[in-house]
C-alpha cells in the first residue's frame, strides 16, 4: 500500500470552466477554493505531455466532508479535443455522484441548470435490504453526474 494515500480531488476538463464551476456551486453547494489556476510554460508542457498547453480554473470544495475535504478540480486547456458520446458504460472515468434528499426533485434541478437526461429515476434494493433511488444526468458539458438517496 502507498504510505500516506487519501483521495485528494476529481478532475472535470471545460469548454467554459467558469460556467460549469458556477453550476457546482449553485445546484450542489460546492465552495471555491482559491487561488484560481492559471498555469502555462514548459513544466505544465512536460507534466501533460502537451505542447503549448495553458490552463486555467479552480477547486470547489464537494458538500459533507468539511474544510479539508476533497474537492472538484475544474479546468479549460487552450487546446481541447472532440467529447465523446456520453455513455454510462465507456471504460474509464463514469460518473460523480451526489448524494440529495429527493433524486427526482435534484433530477429536475439540474435539467433546468442546462444538463440532459440520461436515464430514468429507478430504486434497487440490494442484498442487505437497503433501497437506493438514482438517476444519471448531465451537467451542462455532458459530465455524467448520478444523484441518489438512500433508505432503509
Amino acid at each position: 500500500m502507498i504510505s500516506g494515500a487519501r483521495y485528494g480531488h476529481t478532475n472535470l476538463i471545460a469548454a467554459d470552466w467558469r460556467a460549469l464551476a458556477r453550476f457546482y456551486q449553485d445546484l450542489f453547494g460546492c465552495t471555491p477554493v482559491p487561488p484560481e489556476r492559471d498555469f502555462k510554460g514548459s513544466d505544465l508542457e512536460r507534466g501533460t505531455g502537451i505542447p503549448g498547453a495553458e490552463l486555467t480554473g479552480a477547486h470547489l470544495r464537494l458538500p459533507g466532508h468539511g474544510p479539508d475535504g476533497p474537492t472538484l478540480e475544474i479546468f479549460h486547456y487552450n487546446l481541447l479535443l472532440e467529447r465523446p458520446t456520453v455513455a454510462v458504460n465507456r471504460p474509464g472515468f463514469g460518473h460523480i455522484a451526489f448524494v440529495v434528499d429527493d433524486v427526482p426533485a435534484a433530477r429536475e434541478a439540474v435539467l433546468q441548470a442546462g444538463g440532459q437526461a440520461v436515464g430514468e429515476v429507478v430504486t434497487l434494493t440490494t442484498a442487505t435490504g437497503s433501497q437506493v433511488t438514482w438517476v444519471y444526468v448531465t451537467d451542462p458539458e455532458g459530465n455524467v453526474i448520478e444523484l441518489q438517496a438512500w433508505s432503509r
